[in-house]
């Protein structure tokens, strides 16, 4: 999963709001004193005998969250705030300033915490780093609920932490109040790896629950990406989870319907294009499946995944091409060879592109060894190997 950037706020300066000295108790007169010389501790000290002995105190629940904020204590300030209202609005013009103001340093101190989590090579120092980032950025998500930057960057070092369980709150709160694309995308990602998990579990493990934990996260897979697509129909990544969860469901045909209706209205959309050829590839339907991806390929030239894909098509058709003839003794190769002779173009650019990904050396080593380029097949496989360690 890729990792998100995060987002940071500016910080405006605030000034501790207070009022007068007049008419005011011992305590709270007190409490004023020491906060201008920003003696915190005697001020809190003086401000809580003020709450204790005046529950009505409007003004000294107001001066203890403002206090306790500035020493970092973020509950304490939500809670005291949350009682100065109950009792009065005469406060609230400064309350909502203030939370504006800590909303904001938690924020940046959030953002400022996950830049140092990964500037770091070190596991623990890293994971030490990026809970605290994390509680940064719930402390601003409960100063300021309506924030969505707030629940965007939590997600995101939730994401980066690979903790995407806890990831999928912040996701559906950036859905729900702001019908964000990365919201739809995350979550669908989260739920389609979570439905790949199961699957591999339930390949061991044979139990049935396993089995049914794979189809539910598929299906909410589908019901996230589907909302999503209605919304941001050219998504790319949506599209691709969106197609790929139609195949771990077993909904080829519904996929494949939905896709061929999104080609027909916009032929030229190399997304839909590439989407449609990789559900046809997974049905086997590799003429199609070729006509796709080619498409989406004279679209642009440089689309790297239709490429690989288009390759991987040639190669998958000419596999079962080769298990048909041996099922027949049909010892002729022709067939299949002229398939891996279409593929090795396409392997070989992809190669020119991602130069870094062992898997497709490792197919382009195969499919050079299958054609009698030994020299070429090690080279490949050598590099594979490198990569891998």
């Amino acid at each position: 999963m890729n990792r998100p950037k995060l987002l940071t706020i500016a910080v405006l300066f605030l000034g501790l709001a207070i009022t007068g000295f007049q008419c005011a108790s011992t305590e709270l007169t007190s409490a004023k004193l020491y906060i201008q010389q920003k003696n915190y501790d005697r001020a809190l000290a003086s401000l809580r005998k003020e709450v204790e002995k005046n529950p009505k105190s409007d003004e000294g629940y107001y001066l203890l969250g403002l206090v306790s904020g500035e020493q970092g204590d973020y509950p304490t300030l939500i809670d005291s705030y949350a009682k100065s209202l109950a009792i009065s609005n005469l406060y609230a013009k400064d309350i909502d300033q203030s939370k504006i103001y800590f909303w904001a340093q938690s924020f940046n101190q959030g953002v400022a915490l996950f830049q140092k989590g990964n500037s770091t090579t070190d596991k623990d120092s890293m994971k030490i780093l990026y809970d605290k980032s994390i509680n940064a950025f719930k402390t601003a998500t409960e100063l300021e609920p309506d924030s969505v930057d707030a629940f965007k960057n939590l997600a995101f070092v939730y994401l980066s932490a690979q903790e995407y369980d806890n990831a999928i709150a912040p996701l559906q709160m950036l859905i729900d109040k702001q019908k964000s694309v990365d919201g739809y995308k995350y979550l669908g990602e989260i739920y389609y790896n979570k439905a790949v998990t199961f699957k591999t579990k339930y390949a061991t493990s044979h139990d049935v629950q396993d089995s049914v934990q794979e189809m539910s996260y598929y299906e909410k897979a589908i019901t996230v990406l589907l909302e999503g697509r209605k919304l941001y129909p050219n998504n790319p990544d949506l599209l691709l989870y969106l197609s790929n969860s139609y195949i771990g469901a077993h909904k080829v045909d519904v996929a494949i319907d939905a896709f061929k209706a999104g080609v027909e209205q916009d032929p030229n959309n190399k997304y839909y294009r590439y989407n449609y050829g990789v559900l046809l590839l997974g049905n086997k339907d590799y003429q199609d499946a070729e006509t796709q991806f080619k498409k989406a390929i004279e679209i642009d030239p440089n689309y790297q995944n239709a490429i690989y894909n288009i390759a991987v098509t040639y190669v998958k058709w000419a596999s079962d091409i080769q298990k048909e003839l041996d099922a027949k003794n049909d010892t002729s190769t022709a067939p299949f060879k002229e398939k891996y002779v279409k593929a090795l173009p396409y392997l070989e650019k992809v190669a020119s592109m991602k130069s870094d990904d062992p898997n497709m050396w490792e197919l382009l080593g195969k499919v050079y060894a299958t054609l009698g380029y030994e020299k070429k097949a090690t080279d490949a496989m050598d590099k594979a190997d490198k990569l891998r360690k």
